[in-house]
């Protein structure tokens, strides 16, 4: 059975994402900063008879607790098939030059130090893996090439704080994926969509299992599947995949 991890994952897409990964047989980790409410999220899924989860305390933004949540994961397994960096943190809608610089850095340590740490912190796991798979959950908002295009739909979203955070974990993405483009790795990032959770207030149009499925599909990915790409449906659907 192949195992997954997949921080912050007791709410919304990241439930959502453990549901469907369940329901293609693998063994999920529920990552979440909340110990107590990542236990509701697994007792809610074993009501639906979804057994094989368990949740694991893991605040991306502690550099303890993700070294606490590793060594834990390598009492339970030698090996991590799949991990899906999926927590993240909006920040405020404010310009470049109204959001405070602790915003900024906030944003930063969640969105892009905590993806890293956490990367680095589980990779010798993923390592001992056949066909080890790294998601990164990112946005449209995240795409340089897209906010250069004023015909694009969110083209005036330039969410001062979010929108660099998200660029820099594409930019990783590319980097992570070139060092491991010698091995069975597959490493993407996937933009969801605008999706209604509380993450956004519900504002969304689109749906949370169409969110999740589209990260699930880039978490199986087959051998002759690509790495070091940006899918996304939402901003580029005829191809599933838009511009960095």
């Amino acid at each position: 059975m192949k195992t997954v991890l997949i921080t912050g994952a007791n709410k919304s897409i990241g439930l959502e994402t453990a549901r469907q990964l369940l329901q293609k047989g693998y063994y999920v980790y529920l990552g979440c900063r909340d110990l107590l409410k990542g236990k509701e999220a697994v007792t809610a899924l074993h009501a639906e008879g979804l057994t094989a989860v368990e949740p694991l305390e893991i605040d991306v933004n502690d550099a303890a607790s993700v070294k606490s949540a590793r060594a834990l994961l390598g009492q339970k397994t030698e090996v991590l098939d799949v991990l899906i960096n999926n927590a993240g943190i909006s920040g405020t809608m404010q310009g470049a030059i109204e959001t405070d610089l602790s915003v900024f850095r906030q944003v930063f340590e969640t969105n892009f130090f905590g993806v890293i740490e956490v990367t680095q912190a589980f990779i010798d796991l993923m390592r001992a893996a056949p066909e080890p798979r790294i998601v990164n959950v990112t946005s449209g908002l995240g795409s340089l090439n897209l906010h250069q295009d004023s015909s694009w739909k969110y083209y005036g979203l330039k969410v001062a704080s979010y929108f660099p955070s998200k660029a820099a974990l594409n930019a990783f993405t590319i980097a992570l994926s070139n060092d491991l483009l010698d091995t069975p790795f597959k490493v993407n990032a996937v933009d969801p969509g605008y999706t209604a959770t509380d993450f956004n207030h519900h504002s969304g149009p689109g749906t949370v299992p169409d969110a999740a499925a589209r990260v699930v599909k880039a978490a199986v990915l087959g051998a002759d599947g690509p790495t070091g790409t940006f899918f996304s449906d939402d901003n580029a659907p005829e191809t599933g995949i838009s511009a960095w």
